[in-house]
């Protein structure tokens, strides 16, 4: 009896990565291989909630369990005023240290990562991480690369910087970019070589922290949204999945006092930004004025929150694609998950970012006239509301959206991801059976 293949999915400590290997990982189950996940300490049971066994990364670091769960919080809060600055001051302010902080992981997590993966002896490990992790190049094995934030992480001439924000013909902007980016990178840039060399594999050129996988590179970003390039990202090496979403239960929204026939709006920042707590405030003193129904993903911070109109409806958790499925307008931080799950369901997209990849799908929503972009703090009322208007109003945008989300609900991306990492699953077999 053919042995079923074992997946180990060990994606970056964010809820967009996360949540999208869900996805891939539910597809597989089907197809009758044994995901498994490997966790960053503060994501354990996430996983488990889906039906899939967990294997956590500890003893990575002296600090204790509740300590570790808190790093990425605390990383947040003292860099949270940087999320005003303007992508290109945001270089030095976060971009940089958050860099350092994710080397600083990939050092710590070496050694019982490589541990861990001599233990489960996966088939093939599925990375959806924005750094390469030595082990999992020396685990001998076929590694997947899983890019689930803007395509913009793989550079290319014609494509603007990651974490710039830039339009396509902005091109002095992304000059000037680029150039900063470059200098300010440069040291923890090359720490980061110097520990790759230490672990025996070359270094990266430029300011990359992960290389394209030699086996398998899965793509999100929707055709729709998708960059021209000078050096096209070609299979079988690299395969678009035109959105990957994962399956959640079915969502019942709740019954509203007021507008409880009206349009649905789903306001999500992410789990960081739902700590902006004065600026969804102040969304909602707008939301209250204007004829539609609101769910508003607030966090851990529900009960900072005294007031709440009749029209509006805050929890710490949603079902996101369940919700988006039955919205009107999504309005969201720019995450490359919500980004694509919005277009997914041919829903329009007011992106109001504040770090990384964010800046670039609020770009891109304005530039493909998907959705519209506005300034996370820098707005008057009246520009929210008529920004929230204009795209739940406009019928000629959700109709092209609505043919849109058909066209990806029907290419299965999710299920085209499973298929390419069994195909390479079975052609690595196949070279051990060959003696290759």
């Amino acid at each position: 009896m053919k042995k079923a293949a074992l997946v180990a999915f060990f994606p970056e400590a964010s809820f967009g990565a996360a949540l999208n290997c869900v996805g891939i990982a539910q597809e597989l189950r089907a197809a009758g291989a044994r995901p498994v996940f490997i966790c960053h300490p503060g994501f354990h049971g996430v996983f488990a909630e889906y039906g899939f066994p967990e294997y956590h990364l500890n003893g990575a670091d002296d600090l204790s369990e509740d300590r570790r769960q808190r790093y990425w919080d605390d990383f947040v809060q003292r860099h949270r005023d940087t999320f005003r600055l303007a992508p290109l001051d945001q270089i030095e302010a976060y971009v940089v240290p958050t860099w350092e902080a994710i080397v600083d992981t990939a050092v710590a997590v070496e050694a019982p990562l490589k541990q861990l993966l001599a233990r489960l002896k996966p088939d093939v490990v599925v990375l959806d991480n924005v750094v390469m992790f030595p082990a999992i190049a020396a685990a001998g094995v076929p590694w997947v690369r899983v890019v689930s934030c803007a395509e913009t992480e793989i550079a290319d001439p014609r494509v603007p910087p990651a974490f710039s924000g830039c339009r396509v013909d902005d091109a002095a902007g992304q000059a000037l970019f680029r150039a900063r980016y470059a200098a300010a990178i440069a040291p923890v840039h090359e720490r980061y070589n110097r520990f790759r060399a230490a672990c025996d594999l070359p270094p990266l050129p430029g300011t990359d922290f992960i290389e394209a996988s030699p086996h398998l590179n899965l793509m999100l970003t929707p055709q729709v949204v998708r960059l021209d390039r000078e050096r096209p990202l070609e299979e079988p090496a690299f395969v678009f999945l035109d959105g990957c979403v994962r399956a959640e239960g079915p969502y019942v929204p709740p019954t509203f006092p007021r507008h409880d026939d009206a349009a649905l709006v789903l306001t999500s920042f992410g789990s960081l930004g739902s700590m902006d707590v004065a600026l969804i405030e102040r969304m909602i003193g707008v939301f209250s004025r204007l004829p539609y129904r609101f769910l508003v993903n607030v966090g851990a911070w529900r009960d900072a929150y005294r007031q709440v109109p009749d029209n509006v409806y805050l929890d710490s958790w949603f079902p996101q694609p369940s919700v988006v499925a039955e919205s009107r307008l999504f309005i969201h931080h720019g995450g490359n998950n919500s980004f694509c799950e919005a277009l997914n369901f041919g829903v329009p997209s007011l992106v109001m970012p504040y770090c990384w990849d964010g800046h670039d799908n609020a770009a891109r929503a304005e530039e493909a006239g998907v959705g519209a972009r506005l300034p996370r703090y820098d707005w008057t009322e009246a520009e929210l509301a008529a920004a929230i208007t204009g795209l739940v109003e406009d019928r000629g945008l959700n109709a092209r959206l609505s043919a849109v989300g058909e066209r990806m609900r029907a290419g299965h991306g999710a299920r085209r991801a499973a298929e390419a990492i069994l195909a390479r699953v079975g052609q690595a077999a196949a070279r051990v059976a060959a003696g290759g």
